[in-house]
């Protein structure tokens, strides 16, 4: 699956599980703020599957930290379409959110998020990459909006932080899924290979079990094919509607305050 629809995707199973809406399933509910900052989040958690090749568009989202980070990561995973599409490797992106959820500091302005500000300001910079909304302004604007929006959310949000974890582990679950649903499948078992014993390997269970042992129920085709437009296109639409109703929100919570603010 394309970047962008991984993105998309992401965003649109935070906006089902997170929001209230009529058109939402609710199942873990929040209020406006983490239904957009956690949807702008899981857009981005729904990419880190696809951190372990040093030369991805995701490495160079934030360089030189991001390439750094993408070289370690290819390396503990095996390489591409490895350990990170893998059920092991969704165990530990959600510990490390876990853990950066847990991290904060308490300063003369009251206890701020840093480790989840700092763990957003990836998450929501890899979705702004993958969807291009920087598409002539280069990788210094990527990172003026990372630190902006790091900003935002380690301020305004330091008690809601117990859905980075679901946010992560939805993102790696859409991913995993999306890539199943292709051609090239996903090796949900790494580090263990099962490969499918030659007899099999030209019968109808070569396209669900493949050679290198990699699963696929390759409903959408190949990546960026004509299906997997027409599936992504209402699910991108979805998304924008749940991230539009919850910025609705927090602008008539706090828009009054702002232009009381600006006439003092």
């Amino acid at each position: 699956m394309m970047g962008g629809h991984h993105a998309a995707s992401g965003a649109a199973a935070w906006i089902a599980i997170a929001s209230t809406g009529p058109y939402a399933l609710g199942w873990y509910p929040l209020d406006a703020t983490g239904i957009l900052i956690g949807a702008m989040a899981t857009a981005g958690t729904a990419l880190v599957c696809d951190w372990d090749h040093r030369h991805s568009t995701i490495a160079n989202s934030l360089p030189p930290l991001s390439n750094v980070i993408a070289v370690g990561i290819e390396k503990a995973s095996g390489g591409h379409r490895q350990g990170t599409h893998s059920l092991l490797g969704a165990s530990a992106f959600v510990v490390l959110a876990a853990m950066a959820a847990q991290f904060q500091m308490v300063t003369p302005v009251g206890k701020l998020s840093v480790g989840a500000g700092l763990l957003c300001m990836f998450m929501i910079n890899l979705a702004a990459k993958a969807l291009n909304l920087f598409p002539k302004s280069g990788w210094i604007t990527n990172w003026l909006f990372a630190l902006l929006m790091a900003g935002l959310v380690t301020w305004f949000a330091p008690a809601q932080w117990g859905w980075l974890p679901l946010s992560m582990l939805t993102g790696v679950v859409v991913h995993i899924v999306g890539d199943m649903i292709t051609v090239g499948g996903v090796p949900l078992l790494w580090p263990i290979v099962i490969k499918p014993p030659k007899f099999l390997r030209k019968s109808v269970v070569s396209g669900i079990w493949r050679a290198n042992g990699a699963f696929s129920l390759p409903l959408l085709g190949r990546a960026g094919s004509r299906r997997e437009w027409l599936v992504l296109i209402p699910v991108s639409g979805y998304a924008m509607v749940g991230m539009g109703a919850a910025a609705w929100t927090l602008a008539q919570l706090h828009w009054p305050a702002f232009l009381a603010a600006l006439t003092l």
